[in-house]
C-alpha cells in the first residue's frame, strides 16, 4: 500500500514570486529554457525497438548519479503531450532525484522528441503497449531494486491506464502521475474555453509538427487532414481515431480515460494535481472515490497550475520534493 499523505511530511505548497496564479505557474514551465546538462551525473543514449512490426524505435536517456545510493529503484519518466526527454519538468525532476542517488531513465514516447526520426507512428493516450515493451527490455542490472514510473500530463494518463490494465501484475514497485487528465472528454472541452485559447494553439501546433515530422509515414490524405485540423479534438477525431481503430474522438477519449482504469490499480501510486490547473478540470479528481482503492494516494493542492508547483519552500518545484518524499517513504516501508 502507498504511504499516507501525513507520512510524507510535505511542506504546504505556497507559490513564490513571481509565479503567482495558475497561468504564471504553467507558463513558467513552458517558457523557461531547459538546461539539459545534468553534470556531474552521466547520461547515455538507450534504444527500445518496438515489437509491432513497424520498425519503430523509442529513444531514451539513461542518467546515472554521480553518487549512487544503495538499493534504489530505477525511476522512469514519461513526458506529456508535445514534450520530450528534455522538457523542463522532466529535467528538473531527474536532476533532483539523481542528486538523491537514483538512476533515472527519460523516455521519448512514440514519435516525440529524439524518437521522431525513428518512428513511423505517433503516440496517443492509449499506447500502453509501448510502455510495456520498454519495461520488457530493461536490463536486470538496472531493475534489481525495482522500477518506479512517473508520468506527466498525457504521459501520466497513459501510465494510469497501463497500471489499471496490469493490476497486480504490473512490474513496478510504485508510480506517480502529475497533472494527468483522468477524464479525456471533459479535458478536451475544458481546453476549448476562451481563456485557454493560447494554450490550445500551443498544443495543436506542437502535435501537428510532431505528426508531420521526419520519419512519419502518412498518406497524402492524412497529411492534409492533420494540417486542416482546427482543434486538438478535430485532430483526434479525423486522424488519431481512424488511424488507430477508434470510432471517433469521443470513443477514443472514453476508452482511454484513466478514471475507468484507476479502480484496478494495485501498485502504490501517488496522484498529484492542482485545483487551479488551467488545463485539467479538477472536478473529476474531487468526484473520484479514492477511498475505494487504498493503493492510490491523492495529493491535491489548492494551487500549482499545470505541472508548475513553484513554491516558496525551495527553488525546486514542489512536485519534485513530493516525489522525493514519496520514494523515501516507500523505501522506509520496504525496510
Amino acid at each position: 500500500m502507498p504511504p499516507s499523505i501525513e507520512s510524507l511530511d510535505l511542506p504546504p505548497f505556497r507559490p513564490r514570486f513571481p509565479w503567482w496564479g495558475p497561468d504564471l505557474q504553467t507558463l513558467a514551465v513552458l517558457l523557461r529554457p531547459a538546461a539539459s546538462d545534468l553534470s556531474p551525473h552521466r547520461s547515455e543514449r538507450v534504444c527500445f525497438p518496438m515489437a509491432d512490426r513497424t520498425g519503430d524505435i523509442l529513444l531514451g536517456m539513461l542518467d546515472r548519479p554521480a553518487k549512487p545510493a544503495e538499493a534504489r529503484p530505477l525511476v522512469v519518466f514519461i513526458h506529456g503531450m508535445t514534450g520530450c526527454e528534455d522538457s523542463v519538468y522532466v529535467l528538473s525532476a531527474a536532476r533532483h532525484l539523481l542528486g538523491c542517488g537514483y538512476t533515472t531513465l527519460r523516455i521519448n514516447v512514440r514519435g516525440a522528441g529524439p524518437s521522431r526520426p525513428y518512428c513511423s507512428e505517433i503516440y496517443h493516450a492509449g499506447r500502453t503497449a509501448d510502455f510495456r515493451r520498454v519495461l520488457e527490455q530493461l536490463p536486470e542490472d538496472l531493475t534489481a531494486h525495482g522500477i518506479v514510473a512517473i508520468g506527466y500530463s498525457l504521459g501520466g494518463a497513459m501510465l494510469l491506464k497501463y497500471l489499471g490494465e496490469e493490476g497486480a501484475f504490473a512490474p513496478l514497485r510504485a508510480a506517480a502521475s502529475i497533472c494527468a487528465p483522468i477524464d479525456l472528454i471533459a479535458t478536451a472541452r475544458h481546453m476549448m474555453r476562451p481563456r485557454n485559447r493560447l494554450y490550445h494553439a500551443y498544443l495543436l501546433n506542437g502535435v501537428k509538427a510532431e505528426t508531420l515530422g521526419e520519419g512519419a509515414r502518412l498518406t497524402a490524405e492524412e497529411r492534409t487532414v492533420v494540417r486542416r485540423a482546427r482543434t486538438v479534438q478535430e485532430y483526434d477525431d479525423t486522424f488519431i481515431a481512424p488511424r488507430y481503430g477508434y470510432r471517433g474522438a469521443l470513443d477514443y477519449y472514453e476508452l482511454c480515460a484513466p478514471r475507468n482504469y484507476m479502480p484496478e490499480i494495485r501498485v502504490p501510486t501517488m496522484v498529484l494535481a492542482a485545483h487551479d490547473d488551467p488545463w485539467i478540470p479538477i472536478a473529476h479528481y474531487k468526484d473520484f472515490k479514492w477511498g475505494d482503492n487504498p493503493w492510490l494516494l491523492p495529493v491535491l493542492t489548492p494551487t500549482g497550475g499545470h505541472v508548475g508547483f513553484h513554491g516558496d519552500a525551495s527553488n525546486r518545484p514542489w512536485c519534485d520534493v513530493a516525489l522525493e518524499k514519496f520514494l523515501e517513504r516507500l523505501d522506509t516501508m520496504a525496510g
